[in-house]
């Protein structure tokens, strides 16, 4: 398995970082994949990196960091033969809690052993891909407005912080949302398109995703004031927003949004702009490697079966079954 390993070198404590990647390499070695590595050093040298490994014949991209790098390196895989696999070392770790991956970076490593390439999806906003979601007003407020520093200091409390803070303000917006053609209104708070399950890396808005059907899911959460977002949070956190009258759940190949006034757009956890914003699903558009126990769950939706299985197969061949 020719192998790169892409990380970012602000993800951690440089010696720890190190320590981390240098254990990584040696468990993939013994296997007998070929591992080099390359560090991101500028925006967007994640996806310059992704892509010239996959035109340089690379079967495998590591994504050693956040879901901010990982979200960096589809970028340059989506539609090649190169898979996607992730090292979690970044803050949130969303889509290593997705599959299941240990977020400690040593047994994340020996887990990546025991996967499959699968074909999944990916969500598009004009030429940005995304893997795991896209958030449309106050989630994507308060991602703008947070720093690195931030981030790498509280963690998960520093949204929590900037969102109290940010939450008095909070008004619904009218807002026109087409899908597949069919356009409704609604006032809304907060939009949440997911490609996967995972929100945040603490609850399952989109819960009734599958990462290869073809489709995004769509939950509108409806209102006027905070009390409404409030509500919203509570019901989400027990799981029983499906249940409240003012959350609305669609699922839609392309979606377009228009607000007035507009509304911040994130994706990812990265913000990218304000409405009018369209989405789309790309079908099959990346290669992942998949924990094998997740082939049996409601997140991958395996019609016809079709895999290559590490654990089963030779770490030389290049052949991938979409």
């Amino acid at each position: 398995m020719r192998t790169l390993i892409i990380f970012n070198p602000l993800a951690g404590q440089a010696e720890t970082l190190e320590r981390e990647l240098d254990y990584a390499t040696q468990i993939w070695q013994e296997r007998s994949w070929f591992v080099e590595r390359r560090a991101t050093r500028h925006a967007g040298d994640g996806t310059a990196l992704a892509r010239e490994a996959a035109e340089q014949g690379y079967e495998l991209v590591v994504a050693a960091g956040g879901d901010g790098t990982i979200n960096e390196v589809i970028n340059g895989l989506a539609l090649t033969d190169t898979a996607l696999a992730t090292l979690p070392l970044g803050t949130m770790n969303v889509w290593a809690r997705e599959l299941g991956i240990p977020l400690q970076p040593g047994a994340a490593a020996e887990r990546l052993l025991d996967c499959s390439i699968h074909t999944i999806d990916l969500g598009r906003v004009g030429e940005r891909y995304f893997l795991l979601m896209a958030g449309i007003g106050l989630d994507a407020s308060i991602t703008a407005s947070m720093d690195s520093q931030q981030k790498r200091r509280l963690g998960a409390l520093a949204y929590v912080l900037r969102g109290i803070q940010l939450a008095s303000g909070v008004r619904g917006t009218r807002t026109r949302i087409t899908l597949d053609g069919k356009s409704l209104r609604r006032r809304v708070l907060q939009l949440v398109i997911g490609n996967s399950q995972l929100y945040g890396g603490l609850v399952k808005i989109t819960d009734k995703a599958t990462i290869n059907d073809g489709l995004l899911d769509i939950c509108v959460l409806r209102g006027d004031n905070v009390f409404n977002a409030i509500q919203h949070t509570i019901a989400i956190l027990r799981q029983r927003h499906t249940y409240d009258p003012k959350i609305d759940y669609y699922r839609a190949r392309t979606i377009t949004v228009i607000a007035n006034p507009r509304l911040a757009v994130q994706v990812d956890g990265d913000p990218i702009g304000f409405t009018p914003v369209t989405l789309q699903v790309v079908p099959g558009a990346l290669r992942a490697l998949i924990p094998n126990h997740l082939s049996d769950t409601a997140l991958l939706t395996l019609s016809d079966g079709a895999s290559h299985d590490l654990s089963r197969t030779p770490s030389s061949s290049n052949k991938y079954l979409a």
